[in-house]
This record gives C-alpha cells, sequence and structure tokens, in this order.
C-alpha cells in the first residue's frame, strides 16, 4: 500500500499489483483471441483487427489496475527502464537486481493466472472439437512462417517500438497514458504482429505456454516448445537496445 507521506510503495505491493495488472492483460487478450478462433463461438471469425484492438484494450485495463507499481505487465518494460538508466522503477523502488526480479515474478505469476482465467471463461468451447493449433493460439503465440533467426528480428523490432515510445511518453506527460500505450500496441499489432502474432512480452508468452501445458484441455496437442525461447530472447533483445537507445539519444 502506498504510504501517505512519500507516496512510495512496498515490494510485496509491486509484486501483487503485478500480478493484478499482468492477469488482466493476459485474461482479456487471450479472451478476445479464444473469441477469434475457437468453435461456437460468438466473435468466431473475427479477425486479426479485432484480435489487434482486444489486445490494446487488454493493456488499456492492465495498466489500470497495475497503476501502483508502474504498471510494467511486462518484462520487457522493466528490462527497457533498466537499459535506460532509469533510478526508480515505481516512486521508493529503486533499480535493483531484488526488485527486478520481483517485477519479472509478478509478472510471470499474473500471465499464469490470465491464462488459467481465460480457459475456464472459455472451458466448453475448449471442449469442442477443433484445430489443436487454434486451441494453442488462445495462449501463446506462433510464426506465420517459422525462420527462428527472423522471427527474433521481428521480435526485437516491435518490442523495440513499444519500449522506446512508452519511454518517450514519459517526456510528455498527460492524463491519457493507458490509452496512448493502448493505442500504440494496437499499432504495433496492426503493422507489424504478422509475421509473429507479435508477443514483444515474454510472460505474455511463456506464462500461458506453460499454462497451456498444465491444463487438462481436450485435444490440446503440443505447446511448441522448440519455438518458446523466439517470444522470450526477441522482447528482451529488443528492450535492451531500446532503452539504451533512449539513454544515448
Amino acid at each position: 500500500m502506498q504510504t501517505v507521506e512519500s507516496g512510495a510503495v512496498t515490494l510485496p505491493t509491486v509484486f501483487w499489483s503485478e500480478v493484478a495488472g499482468t492477469a488482466t492483460l493476459i485474461l482479456l487478450g487471450a479472451g478476445v483471441v479464444a473469441n477469434a478462433v475457437l468453435p461456437r463461438n460468438k466473435g468466431e471469425g473475427g479477425g486479426f483487427l479485432m484480435i489487434n484492438f482486444g489486445w490494446g484494450l487488454a493493456v488499456f485495463a492492465g495498466v489500470y489496475v497495475g497503476w501502483q507499481s508502474g504498471a510494467h505487465i511486462n518484462p520487457a518494460v522493466t528490462v527497457g527502464l533498466w537499459a535506460s538508466g532509469a533510478a526508480e522503477y515505481a516512486p521508493g523502488i529503486a533499480v535493483t537486481p531484488v526488485s527486478t526480479l520481483v517485477y519479472f515474478a509478478g509478472e510471470f505469476a499474473g500471465a499464469f493466472l490470465g491464462a488459467v482465467l481465460a480457459f475456464l471463461a472459455y472451458k466448453k468451447h475448449f471442449d469442442e472439437d477443433g484445430d489443436p493449433g487454434a486451441k494453442l493460439a488462445v495462449f501463446c503465440t506462433a510464426p506465420a512462417i517459422r525462420s527462428y533467426g527472423w522471427n527474433v528480428v521481428t521480435e526485437v523490432i516491435g518490442t523495440f517500438v513499444l519500449v522506446l515510445v512508452i519511454l518517450l511518453f514519459g517526456n510528455t506527460p498527460s492524463q491519457i497514458g493507458p490509452l496512448a500505450v493502448a493505442l500504440l500496441v494496437v499499432g504495433i499489432g496492426a503493422s507489424l504482429g504478422g509475421p509473429t502474432g507479435y508477443a514483444i512480452n515474454p510472460a505474455r508468452d511463456l506464462g500461458p505456454r506453460i499454462a497451456h501445458a498444465l491444463l487438462p484441455i481436450r485435444g490440446k496437442g503440443r505447446s511448441d516448445w522448440s519455438y518458446s525461447w523466439v517470444p522470450v530472447l526477441g522482447p528482451v533483445l529488443g528492450a535492451i537496445l531500446a532503452g539504451g537507445s533512449y539513454r544515448m539519444f
């Protein structure tokens, strides 16, 4: 809980704020994918643009829910802030190895929780006979053309844009921060999302992929672990480049 005197937050508050914010992000983000791709849904066939807007609004909600910790809700944002030379992640939370790990823990735990909640919301549709690939797509990303090196490049570029623009938003303070980030995510999805499904967030992909592997999903198929490192490494590299570029220029 924030202190009255300084507005500073504690590490336990950071953890639970990131859990709640990231869980909200994944619940709504995985939910819009489920709505678009799972059989016998009212939104079935809604298309990629509906998914883009759904993820943007998921970010919008997640940022508000996770406000106490600064609402990173993405390890790439945490890494980008560290690489930019920021002194604090949130009021009273210095950038240290311990605080960084607390953010990561909250983000990955929240992503797993959000995926489980999305599964529960769409349980009867997961029970329908359907493409195992579509069921996996609710939880994590996959490339349109599998080429690991180029898939990493795509994720690096998308995450670079995300993190650099978020850092630049800090130079133009306003009351529309969450909306600005939401529209940025919609834009990245519409412009750069086609090749890989734009994870641009290691927790967004890895946490739900673990949930897919563990949950009793009927006819789910494999969790595609051979690809799982791409949406982790690519966003981390993109975030480091974005933070470093912000710091230099």
